[in-house]
């Protein structure tokens, strides 16, 4: 922008949404069966056999799907060393980071769609259903939409190291 010229909130908007990850993780993961396929694996399915007869997926689509997120690094194909006329799919680091983001979107069907579920994410050590996903402060406290706002990453350091110092 040329200097002087005052720069709307819609500008900003766009400029930012042009560098924004969103997009590029929805087109990686962001169709129905991609997070069906993600809840599958979550669930130790680990053969295309399974994940299609745990699915009800076509093949050409679970075909599909699976190759794309081989491509994207969400989950790596091995040989089955009990069969190697077969393939294991498991779900890579980057792919098990995901588990908030399914969770997340699981809660929020609870919630806003189809109603609690008959069986609930549990601490495999305790058997304590886990806590809702949430966004919270550095220190704990549950964050609502009208109490955050986007800021650039260097104003977000240096509030960070003010709140450290103080």
């Amino acid at each position: 922008m040329p200097q002087g010229k005052v720069v709307s909130a819609v500008d900003q908007f766009r400029e930012q949404a042009l560098k924004c990850p969103f997009p590029a993780a929805v087109e990686l993961i962001g169709e129905k069966w991609a997070f069906l396929i993600l809840r599958g694996a979550f669930n130790e399915l680990q053969h295309f056999e399974e994940f299609q007869a745990g699915l009800g997926i076509a093949r050409n689509i679970l075909s599909d799907r699976l190759a794309k997120m081989v491509a994207g690094g969400i989950m790596q194909r091995t040989p089955d060393p009990s069969d190697r006329r077969k393939v294991i799919y498991s779900l890579t680091p980057k792919g098990e980071a995901l588990m908030p983001v399914v969770l997340a979107l699981r809660q929020w069907g609870e919630d806003w769609g189809s109603g609690p579920a008959d069986i609930v994410l549990v601490d495999r050590n305790t058997g304590i259903p886990v806590q809702k996903i949430c966004v919270q402060s550095q220190d704990g406290q549950r964050l609502r939409h009208d109490d955050i706002v986007w800021a650039s990453r260097s104003e977000a350091e240096v509030a960070a190291r003010k709140g450290k110092a103080a």
